[in-house]
């Protein structure tokens, strides 16, 4: 094959998956643990980051945050995606690096721009540093075009996520430091919840953080795998599951 025509098809593939359609919603994955979800004349963005080519993203009726490092809170891209009025919801101890955004706590439930969102707990169960707390950041269930989506946030497999029912489409985090959220304890997670379609995403840590300062390090995956690896191995975990794997173009 001609190494031009094959390059315009492999292109034309990633452009597929960074706009996939989650029966009825349209999924843009832009970067890390930033997505743009749409349906129903709404566009929700979750986590913008400016680090993303935000040319393509689409001003949001709300945006969701889910803690406070600038990958997930990041106030020049959220000026830069709100619309005029839009609400910001995000969690409490969020609020003093945005203090125009509305708390809303882990197990609470609102109802903006006509999007049911419900807060649901993200942190460590394994201890040690860095460490995510209870109580200090969010995931969410939004119930858009019809779909319950989970955007899990950078939690561990916590009873509030095991509790989750009825979940159309997951965020799912993986490698998480201190070998959090490996690819079979992510899998194993995912199985747990049984939605009918998953995503990984936030798990190159050591690309997004290279995003934000070139020399910085983070830790890699666990086992001694690349992240090609890690991600054919949350695949392969799921296996003999009804569960639909959609792979998406997370990092440059």
């Amino acid at each position: 094959m001609h190494a031009r025509f094959k390059m315009l098809i492999l292109l034309a593939a990633a452009a597929s998956l960074n706009a996939a359609a989650g029966d009825g919603v349209t999924i843009t994955p832009l970067l890390h643990s930033s997505v743009q979800l749409e349906a129903d004349g709404k566009v929700v963005q979750v986590d913008p980051w400016s680090r993303a080519d935000l040319s393509r993203a689409k001003p949001a009726d709300l945006i969701l945050i889910t803690d406070d490092p600038i990958h997930h809170l990041d106030p020049k891209a959220i000026a830069q995606l709100r619309k005029p009025g839009a609400a910001v919801l995000l969690p409490a101890a969020s609020q003093p690096k945005f203090a125009e955004g509305t708390a809303i706590a882990n197990g609470e439930t609102k109802t903006v721009s006509g999007i049911r969102v419900e807060a649901v707990g993200a942190y460590d169960i394994k201890p040690g540093e860095p460490s995510h707390p209870k109580g200090e950041a969010n995931g969410y269930v939004i119930t858009l075009g019809g779909k319950r989506i989970y955007l899990a946030g950078v939690t561990e497999c916590v009873p509030e996520v095991r509790a989750l029912k009825n979940i159309d489409v997951a965020f799912m985090p993986m490698n998480i430091p201190l070998e959090r959220m490996t690819p079979a304890a992510a899998a194993e997670c995912t199985k747990a919840i049984a939605p009918k379609i998953v995503y990984i995403y936030h798990y190159d840590q050591q690309g997004a953080a290279r995003l934000t300062n070139p020399r910085a390090n983070s830790e890699p995956p666990a086992g001694g795998l690349s992240i090609a690896d890690s991600v054919q191995a949350f695949r392969n975990a799921l296996k003999g599951t009804s569960i639909e794997f959609r792979d998406a173009r997370w990092y440059p």
